[in-house]
């Protein structure tokens, strides 16, 4: 998923992108409010990690300008400001969780977690899809209980979709989500992409709508690792 964090202070943003990175997000970082509010209203994000205290545009004006934008991304606030005015400031203003600094690395990730799985309507860490299971928290993916070995790329595809379950996710919104803003972006790679984890994961637990998008179902059709089974596109 892509994540946005909003830092000025360069070796916080450094470790804050590192561990979001490694709890499998995509991350872009920006240092001012002007930049964070341009990127936030014209771009695409799972979540928004926001430092209060910006140059430019103080953080807690981004986020006022965002929900009048009807920019509902979930927005977790960093800050020093202690006070438990300045939270209930921030979360009356749409914030969707707070994390007072310092913090360790380990929450952050966690409270990350928690914000995009909600986000999706779903209420537990595990995300159960038929016999696909997906686990945020250690970025692994079984079948039928039988963990299956995923590239990152590969993991980051199968966890959006499988957040997103019984929804079908438009081509451009995986590219956006998957790839980081200098990365090469390819509608043939992606399908490339899908075709590979077919293979692992069985024909039926990812499926294409051709010229809409990729779902996974809930259930789905098929998850047997060489299952052949898969519901026929509709008609163009």
């Amino acid at each position: 998923m892509r994540i946005l964090v909003v830092e000025d202070e360069p070796r916080i943003a450094r470790d804050i992108a590192a561990a979001l990175t490694a709890a499998g997000g995509v991350v872009d970082v920006v240092a001012d409010g002007e930049e964070a509010w341009f990127k936030g209203d014209t771009e695409d994000y799972a979540l928004v990690v926001l430092d209060l205290g910006l140059p430019k545009l103080d953080g807690l004006a981004v986020l006022k300008r965002w929900r009048r934008n009807r920019r509902q991304m979930p927005v977790l606030i960093l800050t020093a400001r202690g006070t438990w005015a300045e939270r209930v400031e921030g979360i009356d203003a749409g914030a969707d969780d707070y994390l007072p600094k310092p913090f360790r690395m380990e929450e952050l990730a966690a409270r990350a977690r928690a914000l995009i799985r909600r986000s999706a309507g779903l209420g537990t860490a595990v995300i159960e899809a038929g016999a696909l299971t997906v686990d945020p928290r250690d970025m692994r993916v079984a079948l039928a209980g039988v963990p299956v070995a995923l590239s990152p790329l590969e993991y980051r595809l199968v966890a959006y979709l499988a957040l997103h379950k019984g929804r079908v996710v438009p081509a451009h919104e995986l590219i956006d989500q998957l790839y980081g803003t200098d990365d090469a972006r390819d509608a043939n790679a992606l399908e490339a992409l899908v075709t590979r984890l077919r293979r692992k994961l069985g024909a039926g637990t990812i499926e294409t709508r051709r010229g809409f998008g990729y779902l996974v179902p809930d259930p789905p059709d098929a998850a047997a690792p060489d299952g052949a089974a898969v519901r026929p596109d509709p008609p163009p």
